[in-house]
């Protein structure tokens, strides 16, 4: 049965509810990472080099977990994001409805989607819901599925669970660890790729662009070895720097950024299996990239988790002025704006919102489809509200249209419309705010009831406090 909110703002009053505190206080730096479409049960709590927790939404609670022991100097610059995919897993055998593992898992994959990404060509791109886990410590552990395969699992297959993974990024000297992933679906930190970074400090964000939402489907009309066309009528290279999926027919599974595109068709990487007019695709935010910005510089880096690599971005137009201290950098994915999601001049997925810091209002926008592949272009927005700024202590989140801020260390809320370009004020925590601290600490959760979101809180952690509460936005 469907949850509906009632509430009126000018009749029900917006209340902050105190939430179970976290365990330790929070400290210069200290960041809160949760899964960018809220819809997740954990978020990571990232309070030094060596502590971490994982916050539960449905036990409002939390937990230890090991350590990450990242290396560099946790401080000014650390932080993180959430992918929408576990790591790669290995079955040891299976059949049509199950598939079976000597990996250690754990019951967070429960309600996941698997999708199998090698083994026979019949099961390979299919998606199926876990609807059970045995798991056997030590032994073998059996995933339960539906519908169906039209073939049973075999030792060696391997899949993923869209249960996710948080990417952590510490500060200082670049070094082995100080990048590393975490997989809460099997407890395994990964030391990841750096070369090509400077050292990093001053502040910092790390933005994920998961494939949660599809902007765009159909049957393909043809294709060669690089392309892909369609029925379509689109702007020109409005999908560059997307990606595209082959989610059925001739080809399925296979997964290709955008290069570019035409009003009607898409230039790929070459194809491993040419699609025809049996392939199925959806058009998705771009599951390989990650973007970090800061460190007081104009320069942006992408992150590819495929190749684990890094790249300097080289947008068409550059960012005019450096992001300091105080720096935000929220992805709006699905704004729920049937203009901005208009298929044939998309917006949605498209931007990266970035305020500079605190001394101005300057809000900067990086339209990751603008130009060429792997270039982008930035935008200096003027927006109504410029008597507001946002300093040391401020954080930030996102929710639909809506980029929700928490004030330098006031607990004065606001939120910023995409839409609209306006900043509005939102809520006043009456509990006092500590002293401001850098490291966002600011995140909504959505709740679903089966079918759908229907209910949004926006959580808030204390500065230098343990306190957590949360206001129903809507």
């Amino acid at each position: 049965m469907a949850v509906t909110n009632w509430n009126i703002p000018l009749i029900n009053k917006k209340t902050w509810q105190m939430m179970t505190p976290a365990p330790s206080a929070s400290v210069a730096w200290a960041f809160f990472v949760t899964d960018a479409k809220e819809r997740d049960n954990t978020g990571m709590y990232v309070l030094s080099a060596t502590v971490q927790y994982l916050y539960h939404f449905d036990e409002d609670a939390w937990v230890q977990i090991a350590s990450g022991a990242l290396a560099g100097t946790f401080g000014a610059g650390a932080c993180g994001a959430r992918w929408r995919w576990s790591n790669a897993l290995t079955a040891n055998w299976g059949s049509t409805t199950t598939v079976t593992t000597a990996t250690a898992i754990n019951w967070i994959m429960k309600g996941g989607t698997i999708r199998f990404l090698t083994g026979t060509a019949g099961n390979i791109g299919k998606e199926v819901e876990v609807t059970s886990i045995m798991t056997v410590p030590g032994g073998t552990n059996v995933i339960t599925f539906t519908p169906a395969l039209g073939n049973a699992v075999a030792n060696a297959d391997t899949f993923k669970v869209d249960k996710g993974a948080y990417y952590i990024m510490n500060a200082g000297a670049i070094a082995a660890g100080i990048f590393k992933s975490y997989d809460p679906n099997t407890w395994v930190w990964t030391s990841l790729g750096t070369a090509g970074l400077p050292a990093w400090g001053t502040d910092g964000r790390l933005i994920s662009t998961p494939s949660d939402d599809v902007f765009s489907t159909g049957t393909t009309s043809s294709a060669t070895s690089t392309t892909l066309v369609t029925t379509k009528t689109w702007w020109v290279n409005q999908w560059t720097n997307y990606q595209v999926r082959i989610v059925s027919g001739t080809g399925i599974g296979q997964v290709r950024t955008i290069s570019s595109n035409t009003a009607t068709t898409l230039t790929v990487p070459a194809w491993t299996v040419t699609p025809d007019g049996t392939s199925v695709y959806n058009i998705e935010g771009n599951d390989d990239f990650l973007y970090l910005l800061g460190w007081n510089a104009v320069a942006m880096y992408r992150y590819s988790i495929s190749a684990n690599t890094w790249s300097t971005m080289a947008p068409t137009t550059a960012r005019a002025a450096a992001p300091g201290i105080g720096m935000s950098a929220n992805w709006i994915g699905k704004s729920w704006d049937t203009q901005w999601a208009n298929e044939a001049d998309i917006k949605d997925w498209r931007y990266i919102y970035s305020f500079r810091w605190g001394a101005g209002g300057t809000l900067d926008r990086f339209d990751i489809a603008g130009g060429t592949a792997g270039a982008g272009a930035w935008l200096n927005i003027a927006y109504v509200g410029l008597a507001e700024t946002f300093t040391t202590g401020s954080s930030y989140a996102v929710s639909g249209r809506y980029i929700y801020i928490r004030k330098d260390a006031t607990n004065r809320f606001f939120k910023f419309s995409i839409r609209g370009h306006y900043l509005e004020p939102l809520s006043t925590n009456l509990y006092p705010d500590g002293a401001a601290l850098l490291g966002d600490k600011l995140f909504v959760k959505a709740y679903n009831d089966g079918t759908s979101d229907v209910l949004f809180w926006l959580y808030s952690i204390r500065n230098t406090g343990t306190e957590l509460h949360r206001l129903l936005l809507f």
